[in-house]
């Protein structure tokens, strides 16, 4: 659509396109599952408020992508746009201090008159990822914003942001994409051919942020395939192979973290670390995988997110890949948490498969290289049982954002990949 670049979205293009023409409010909330392109919305925001293009042709719809300020959005070094994103080990945004950039950094930035135009843009990344301190400190400049501001905060879950903040935000909701959507996205971008584009559309989730890490890190979707095969090995098996094995699947999940944080590096590129050197630029802290924060379609958006404050560790919680390293190769615990998360998503969806493989469904199944292994599976369970199963993993989800250990939550779920799970 024009010069925006968000694709697989209409109707949030849509409702961006209607803001832009009536007047952009001074704070917007875009809302979605991560890696369904919220960055890349808010960039492409950011690019049509500070477009300086098309003077001579006023009905011409920014942006332009060509003048000056588009390429330095573009390229992400844009003195007015300011960005702030979780960095370090607590996956959280601080309130800034020991070093840190936080909400008070950046509510320092926009204070200051703009540098190339006449507004001011700051782009906060994984928005639900705010500590409390920080949304109270964000909460004053939302109410009172400096002229000329806008504020676009991208939120994995609402919920998550105080009802004070919520109620000052304009809400644009982006949904998960198709999978034809994002086959498309994945051949416009340039990165898959059109079958590795198909496979890695359905494993994706209508996701295109992580369909593009994945096909950027060609490894990753090995060892996803290599995590469900051996999950599919574990059902049934002894206690004490159960309980070993998730352990050492989820060192496995952080290996595919890793794997992934490359691939998203390669997709947003360098230009977004260089310019948070720069003067006045706007600057974001190094990011992680796909299971903390909000991914972007475009490369010109930024990364999922990995964290900011330094966390302590909640129990002894070595991963299994490095537990031959001995007591210094202790991970934070905000890292087991993110692995173990994304070992949950494996785990869910596996188990979704595993009902389709066991009815009518099969055509739906997502990873079509499992589907022998998945009906052999299916029939040892019931229908009743995989019920119960992905209440487990709900349950299991929602304990990990809570802070349990990461441990104790596979362990239990070790012990309930029975084919009865029995209550």
């Amino acid at each position: 659509m024009d010069g925006l670049r968000t694709l697989g979205q209409p109707a949030a293009l849509a409702a961006t396109r209607a803001l832009l023409r009536s007047g952009m409010p001074h704070a917007v909330l875009i809302t979605g599952p991560a890696g369904v392109g919220k960055t890349t919305l808010a960039m492409d925001i950011a690019a049509a408020l500070l477009c300086t293009g098309n003077p001579s042709d006023p009905s011409a719809e920014a942006p332009c992508r060509d003048c000056r300020a588009c390429r330095m959005v573009e390229h992400g070094n844009h003195p007015d746009l300011h960005r702030l994103a979780p960095g370090g080990a607590g996956s959280v945004i601080s309130i800034g201090g020991r070093g840190d950039r936080g909400v008070r950094d950046l509510v320092a930035d926009l204070a200051l008159l703009p540098v190339e135009g006449g507004r001011r843009i700051a782009i906060v990344e994984a928005a639900h990822r705010l500590s409390e301190d920080a949304q109270s400190a964000l909460l004053k400049t939302l109410e009172e914003p400096p002229f000329g501001t806008t504020i676009l905060l991208c939120a994995d879950d609402e919920e998550r942001l105080l009802p004070t903040i919520r109620s000052r935000c304009v809400r644009i909701r982006a949904g998960s994409v198709g999978i034809r959507g994002v086959e498309a996205v994945l051949i416009a971008q340039g990165v898959a051919d059109a079958p590795t584009a198909a496979r890695l559309a359905r494993i994706t989730d209508g996701r295109p942020g992580h369909a593009i890490a994945y096909a950027l890190a060609p490894s990753a979707a090995t060892t996803r395939a290599e995590i469900a095969r051996t999950l599919l090995d574990l059902l049934g098996t002894g206690v004490t192979a159960r309980l070993a094995g998730v352990r050492e699947l989820a060192g496995r999940a952080a290996d595919l973290n890793r794997e992934l944080d490359a691939g998203t590096a390669r997709a947003t590129g360098a230009t977004g670390a260089a310019s948070a050197s720069r003067p006045g630029a706007g600057r974001t802290r190094a990011r992680g995988g796909p299971g903390a924060a909000t991914t972007s379609v475009a490369p010109a958006a930024a990364g999922p997110a990995s964290g900011a404050d330094p966390e302590a560790h909640d129990g002894p919680g070595l991963l299994a890949s490095d537990a031959a390293e001995g007591p210094a190769a202790r991970v934070p615990a905000a890292e087991r948490r993110r692995a173990a998360l994304a070992l949950v998503g494996i785990w869910r969806s596996l188990l979704r498969d595993l009902a389709l493989a066991g009815g009518d469904g099969a055509g739906s199944i997502r990873d079509l290289e499992l589907i022998d292994d998945l009906e052999v599976a299916a029939r040892r369970l019931r229908p009743s049982a995989i019920g119960r199963l992905l209440g487990d993993l709900d349950a299991a989800g929602e304990r990990l954002e809570g802070n349990v250990s990461p441990e104790l939550v596979l362990d239990v779920l070790a012990l309930r990949w029975t084919p009865d799970a029995a209550a």
